[in-house]
């Protein structure tokens, strides 16, 4: 689900994907902080902020019947239902930071990281993010304390299916067992597929 890029579009595209819980936020601010060159990608939710979020940094919060009609404007360069939500990723925000000469990281779901290779394939570097074990997994999400055991297990579940469709879709796969060497991998990554 996906509308048009802007003509001349040509910026480094950075997408890292995982389950809940597997770090990836963590990591992508990591990123953020030593790499300036790259800005982030805010996208739209219909979810609620969670504690600590704040709109316009981490989300754009909106309600159903507004995503609906931006849907319908084709403001999303993609958008996916996930966990009972609905997220996307405005075109706006994607000429905002090509506009400042930025390569871009994207901290979504595995839909829409496929979304923006097809998208752009040329420029999209495609990373998944896993935890190092599914008990680990778990541990992480029982100690965020901000699902209820119902969406603990959907998570769970949910991570499962999207390790397996990610295998077949995705260019790089970096265990966050250690976040500064998650960190060094992601870089390593970087720098290898530049020189490719």
């Amino acid at each position: 689900m996906r509308g048009k890029p802007p003509k001349n579009f040509n910026p480094v595209l950075l997408v890292l994907s995982a389950p809940s819980g597997a770090g990836k936020t963590t990591l992508a601010r990591k990123f953020l902080e030593k790499h300036p060159d790259f800005g982030v990608s805010v996208s739209y939710t219909t979810r609620r902020p969670r504690k600590g979020e704040v709109e316009g940094v981490h989300y754009y919060f909106t309600d159903r019947e507004t995503f609906q009609k931006m849907i319908e404007r084709d403001a999303f360069v993609e958008w996916a239902h996930v966990h009972d939500e609905l997220y996307g990723t405005p075109f706006s925000e994607i000429e905002r930071l090509h506009n400042e000469g930025k390569g871009i990281l994207f901290d979504i779901d595995i839909q829409g990281g496929v979304n923006i290779y097809k998208a752009y394939p040329d420029r999209t570097l495609l990373v998944f993010i896993l935890p190092p074990s599914m008990e680990e997994l778990e541990r992480r999400l029982r100690n965020r304390k901000t699902d209820d055991e119902k969406t603990i297990e959907k998570r769970l579940k949910n991570a499962q299916k999207e390790i397996s469709i990610a295998r077949d879709k995705y260019d790089y796969f970096l265990v966050n067992e250690d976040l500064d060497e998650a960190l060094k991998e992601l870089e390593m990554i970087i720098t290898l597929q530049g020189e490719g």
